[in-house]
């Protein structure tokens, strides 16, 4: 049976313009209901300029071409068509047509074209609809061209704005914890594990990174002064402050999504219970009370409800509750151990460390309703989850292939990749677009 495929583009006029620069698509396979990628070609960077360039200009092309290539094709809307070297050289072709793009599959065509005035970088992109030729968005930057990395990453997210109407995420920043010697340290990255930065050197275990919305910070728990407390720490100075001294454990932090207060774990009363704190560490609410050990607080988008996990039955599972502590009802029933609960940035389901019945740890997905339960992972131990700022991505830590690097996949599982290299790191958590 022929798949129907539900394809629904909308242009708008613009003064000055054949086309808008706003383009919506949606693509829904209606038998299997799968959505599918809109294919995308993106042309290699064409220089324009009217001097000499040097080596080091061509290599900055080069590169332009395949970050942005990169972030085309990780994205979770969008497929990278790839250029076809062996059906150039057949058909002697130097420059692939818009027709020739078709026969390859792109839907879409990325042009890029770029000039070096004095130290900078100018680049102008234009998105191209390959069956009618016909320009749907367009736009230029201009770096110094040290700032090649960011040009390409924005020329990335203008494609998503104009093929999506959402912000792109490739300027955003990803946190995670990297063994040293004996010591847990907290790093930085871009969202693709380039350009890493060691954020703390305090030469103990730190954890549980959480971004501040709308702030350069990173509250996280360190047993710096011995018992495990609530610090925060500058991305942009790495300037490190207390928080909290409370007899026991402070642990789990995460920011609400207003920025406001943070949910962790507090222990000194002698167990384990979820409390709200101000932003400067003190208590505004106790929201559990129960023998059994609460843990891993996250908020849901609106800020309405919390996640959390509880052995109060024996084992973790998952449990929803408002934010105030009332309405409490467990979510989790499938899989005998259930931990470390994410949000989606949807709202509509929560993804969580599962112990399958092969005895793995992987990453698990369910509806906030209770059904639909997925197992997302199938190889190596997998912990830590974490939602991208658009909520289709998710971070996460795996021993796949060494004592643990930091993966990423798309919402249903795919697409996974590595961002570390060596191991010995853990606890990932996705920054707020930029």
């Amino acid at each position: 049976m022929k798949r129907c495929l539900l394809l629904i583009l909308l242009f708008a006029l613009t003064a000055g313009a054949a086309l808008a620069q706003d383009v919506r698509e949606i693509r829904i396979d209606t038998i299997t209901g799968v959505f599918e990628p809109t294919p995308i070609g993106v042309d290699e960077v064409k220089y324009v300029g009217d001097r000499y360039i040097t080596g080091d200009d061509s290599t900055i092309m080069l590169w332009v071409t395949r970050v942005v290539q990169r972030d085309i094709d990780f994205y979770a809307d969008f497929g990278l068509v790839l250029l076809d070297s062996f059906y150039l050289a057949t058909y002697e072709i130097k420059e692939l047509t818009f027709l020739g793009w078709q026969r390859l599959g792109a839907e879409f065509v990325l042009k890029i074209e770029v000039e070096f005035p004095g130290p900078n970088l100018r680049a102008y992109w234009k998105l191209f609809h390959a069956p009618t030729q016909t320009r749907v968005a367009k736009g230029n930057f201009e770096y110094n061209r040290a700032y090649w990395r960011e040009l390409s990453h924005d020329i990335a997210n203008e494609v998503v704005h104009a093929l999506t109407g959402e912000q792109g995420i490739f300027r955003s920043k990803v946190a995670y914890i990297r063994k040293i010697d004996e010591a847990k340290e907290l790093f930085v990255a871009d969202y693709d594990g380039t350009n890493e930065k060691q954020l703390t050197n305090m030469n103990t275990i730190n954890l549980s990174p959480s971004f501040a919305p709308g702030s350069n910070e990173l509250f996280f728990t360190s047993y710096y002064g011995g018992d495990p407390q609530l610090y925060k720490v500058s991305v942009a100075s790495g300037e490190v402050k207390r928080l909290t001294d409370y007899a026991g454990v402070v642990a789990a932090p995460a920011v609400s999504p207003d920025g406001d207060k943070i949910a962790c774990v507090l222990s000194k009363d002698g167990n384990s219970e979820i409390y709200v704190l101000d932003l400067e560490g003190r208590i505004i609410k106790r929201l559990t009370r129960h023998w059994s050990i609460d843990s891993a607080p996250t908020w849901s988008p609106d800020g309405r409800m919390i996640a959390f996990s509880s052995d109060r039955t024996g084992a973790p599972q998952i449990y929803l509750m408002d934010s105030d502590g009332l309405n409490m009802r467990r979510l989790t029933f499938e899989g005998r151990y259930n931990d470390s609960p994410i949000w989606s940035e949807r709202g509509d389901r929560v993804t969580f460390v599962s112990r399958t019945k092969y005895g793995r740890f992987d990453l698990a997905s369910i509806d906030t309703s209770g059904a639909d339960y997925r197992i997302l992972t199938e190889v190596g131990q997998n912990e830590n989850p974490h939602f991208s700022p658009d909520g289709k991505h998710i971070i996460f830590s795996s021993s796949r292939l060494t004592p643990g690097d930091i993966y990423t996949m798309d919402l249903s599982g795919r697409n996974q990749r590595r961002l570390t290299r060596g191991g010995n790191c853990s606890n990932p958590v996705w920054g707020p677009i930029k």
